[in-house]
């Protein structure tokens, strides 16, 4: 081992229990080297010369970098030193600080302040035993050592505790706030599941009766081919309709958004390449729907890709509701900075058959998943009649 690795690790030790970075190790050397400087040049003033001044300086350096890792037996040392040493009065205080947090132990710290108070007061009354009124000179000798010591040990122990007890209230209430976090995200988990236990148990038998019965009455021979063919568009939206109910469900249940089903003719794939197969449902249901592509076609991120597919998903479902037997024009915008989806739909041939079922929330929807990925949705009357919307 070589000196540098002695030197790390003699100054490790002195430092224990904690580490110390760069600034406060500069500091505690800084602070030994100044209280050295205190006692040797305190004991100048009263006569000292020679090697006695370097021995009390470089003796209060020392234990001030002892102090932390012997703190009992440095506040003795230093309390039998003091009253022969003037000096060593600021040392003293600092040892009692520090001794103070750091002898563990109620018990353990008085013994320790006892034996320290013990000797500096018979240092003292032996240095000047010949001197009159012994019991004023024990008196005096009290209140310095418990002003100089005593009052300090118990100040740094009460200031160490309240610290502790602080921390350890921190540490309790992030312990809390934690489990509070867990306890209602385990509450919202079961109430998402009991949500999608629900709509699995209701909407998918409802919807598994439709297509059921769309199943048979689609072979059934006294349907006339255009009734066939409005009979298969219904059960085909019924079977898409329960794809999406099993990936909703699977998204309650889990809390991760499923691989969206695909069939053979795309109606159920998810982003801007089932758009067409959206298009085209529409045109089976009926409606006259044209689509057009302009710009040079690149893949989306999969947020916006699956808002754009809801967007028109939602807009053609509008128009048949609103406006049935209206032409519709679907158009994707691939610009260099952005993609925009805008729906057309035209003014309707003849008022919609009843009254409109409808939830009120979809538009609404549409607007916070496009803000999610960055964009937004405008919608509104188009010009000559009929419902613009772009996204």
């Amino acid at each position: 081992m070589d000196v540098s690795s002695k030197i790390r690790a003699g100054w490790t030790w002195l430092a224990a229990p904690e580490l110390w970075p760069g600034r406060r190790t500069a500091g505690e050397v800084v602070l030994a080297l100044v209280l050295g400087i205190m006692a040797a040049g305190s004991e100048e003033l009263l006569g000292g010369e020679g090697p006695r001044l370097a021995v009390v300086g470089i003796a209060a350096v020392v234990l001030s970098l002892l102090r932390r890792r012997m703190p009992g037996t440095v506040l003795a040392v230093t309390a039998a030193l003091t009253p022969l040493l003037s000096g060593f009065a600021p040392l003293l205080m600092l040892v009692g600080w520090s001794a103070g947090r750091r002898i563990v132990g109620a018990g353990r710290a008085l013994a320790m302040f006892s034996v320290a108070f013990v000797l500096f007061a018979g240092v003292t009354l032996q240095d000047s035993w010949s001197q009159q009124a012994p019991m004023t000179r024990l008196l005096l000798t009290t209140l310095y050592f418990l002003a100089t010591t005593v009052v300090p040990g118990l100040a740094s122990r009460y200031w160490t505790q309240r610290r502790t007890l602080l921390h350890a209230l921190q540490e309790r209430n992030a312990q809390l706030l934690w489990e509070r976090e867990l306890v209602a995200g385990q509450a919202r988990l079961r109430e998402r599941q009991r949500i999608a236990q629900d709509m699995h148990d209701s909407l998918g038998h409802q919807l598994a009766l439709i297509s059921v019965h769309t199943g048979a009455l689609e072979v059934d021979p006294e349907l006339t081919p255009r009734q066939r063919e409005a009979v298969g568009v219904l059960r085909g939206a019924s079977v898409t309709a329960m794809h999406e109910l099993r990936e909703v469900v699977g998204i309650l249940r889990d809390g991760v958004e499923a691989p969206a089903p695909v069939d053979d003719s795309g109606r159920v794939r998810r982003g801007t390449a089932g758009i067409g197969g959206l298009v085209e449902s529409a045109r089976t249901a009926g409606n006259t729907v044209e689509l057009r592509s302009a710009g040079e076609e690149r893949p989306l991120a999969a947020a916006a890709d699956h808002a754009a597919y809801r967007i028109v998903q939602e807009a053609l479902t509008n128009a048949y509701k609103h406006a049935p037997g209206a032409s519709i024009s679907v158009e994707l915008r691939y610009e260099p900075d952005s993609f925009v989806v805008e729906i057309v739909s035209a003014a309707a041939p003849t008022p919609a058959p009843g009254e409109v079922v409808s939830g009120g929330q979809g538009l609404t929807g549409l607007r916070e998943r496009a803000r999610l990925v960055g964009g937004m949705v405008h919608a509104g009357p188009a010009d000559g009649g009929g419902f613009r919307g772009a996204g």
